[in-house]
């Protein structure tokens, strides 16, 4: 048995927090609404501090809203209703407002996907119309649910990425800046020294010498260039042409882990989408929105039109050749057994699994070569300046 806290409203719409002992999150639910309280969010204590750092991005409060929402329409409660509580018990100023003002519109005769088609920036298009496809179904709570299962997949395949590049990236900086350090702080000290002897200096330590008195007189336009440098990289990325050539160069550097990050983000959009009632063609279109690779989007543009000529999309995929064979495989069977919406979404927890390895692995290849760039670096650094020293005092090696 554990404790879990938790949030929830009761049938007149007043708030309630707590916390409750069950043997799981599904216990602590089904308990909860025993009780006669509808459950809005239950976390252990550990998922606290997390879900609160969640708040504060945009994207969370989407996923908070989505799971909250969904709970009260579950439960049976109107959608104005609904959206009156969420209003209340908002965590984040802006996503308050924008409730307030979802459900004013709905008040003025608005649909909820109209309405919360008016916030682009917090509702997203694939949002909007998944949305729209369960108002049209009359399935809006089922729809929100697929939405939560979805916005959580997302997030937490977000998440992993990030957590497994913050050590790399630490490393990179403190690398960097301890190198820095020695070039511009500590080796001037010692360049001052062999100047004011008139000896002459290994050729290792001339050259390192040379780096350092470079950067310490002209750190500024380095830094000019470097900036310079970015910006134009910037701007080139963001025009059509530049975009697509940067894309192909990442496919040649990293081409398995891309093609299996957006292999899983587009079969779980797509999969989701079509689970949720949208019609397939407008489901490939919002699917292909959420691709990043320009190289790889611009590859699928015929599987709209091979589905529009009753090809289904296992065919056209394979004629893309963008996806693994795997992939591909596993699609052709769930058109022949017409399930694809559920075989996508198998597809997708396929792939995130094999790509969370993927990670591990560059991870655990990418450390030791930037710890052994470093010691290299700086192990000649120091070889160079004391060659330079035992040349002073003609000590031997």
């Amino acid at each position: 048995m554990g404790i879990f806290s938790y949030r929830a409203t009761t049938t007149d719409g007043a708030i309630v927090e707590g916390v409750i002992e069950a043997a799981d999150e599904k216990d602590a639910v089904d308990r909860l609404k025993n009780s006669g309280i509808i459950p809005l969010k239950i976390t252990t204590p550990r998922e606290g501090i997390g879900k609160r750092f969640l708040h504060k991005s945009s994207k969370g409060d989407i996923l908070t809203f989505t799971t909250e929402l969904s709970a009260l329409l579950s439960a049976g409660l109107p959608l104005d209703r609904s959206l009156n509580i969420l209003s209340d018990i908002s965590e984040s100023g802006e996503m308050k407002s924008i409730v307030k003002a979802v459900l004013k519109s709905i008040r003025e005769g608005s649909s909820f996907s109209d309405a919360l088609s008016k916030h682009p920036k917090a509702f997203p298009k694939l949002y909007v119309n998944m949305i729209r496809a369960g108002e049209a179904g009359g399935v809006l709570d089922v729809v929100l649910d697929k939405l939560n299962e979805f916005l959580e997949s997302s997030q937490e395949l977000k998440d992993h990425v990030f957590s497994a590049m913050i050590y790399p990236v630490i490393l990179l900086l403190t690398g960097g800046f301890s190198i820095i350090v020695l070039l511009v702080y500590v080796l001037p000290k010692f360049s001052t020294i062999f100047s004011e002897m008139h000896v002459a200096l290994p050729l290792s330590t001339q050259i390192i010498i040379s780096v350092s008195n470079a950067l310490s007189m002209y750190w500024w336009v380095l830094l000019a260039c470097a900036a310079g440098s970015w910006l134009l990289f910037r701007n080139y990325t963001r025009s059509e042409a530049g975009r697509y050539s940067w894309d192909s160069f990442k496919i040649k550097m990293m081409g398995e882990v891309i093609r299996k990050i957006e292999t899983a983000r587009f079969t779980r959009t797509l999969g989701t989408l079509l689970k949720s009632g949208v019609p397939l063609l407008q489901a490939l279109h919002n699917s292909k929105d959420v691709i990043s690779n320009q190289v790889i989007a611009s590859a699928i543009d015929g599987v709209a039109k091979g589905a529009k000529e009753g090809k289904g999309i296992a065919a056209p995929l394979a004629t893309a050749d963008v996806f693994p064979p795997l992939a591909l495989s596993m699609i052709k069977v769930g058109e022949e057994t017409g399930q694809l919406d559920t075989m996508l979404l198998k597809v997708a927890e396929t792939y995130e699994k094999s790509l969370k390895v993927s990670i591990k692995r560059f991870v655990s290849f990418v450390e030791p070569a930037m710890i052994l760039a470093m010691g290299v670096i700086i192990g000649f650094i120091v070889v160079s300046m004391l060659m330079a020293i035992f040349s002073i005092t003609n000590l031997p090696m």
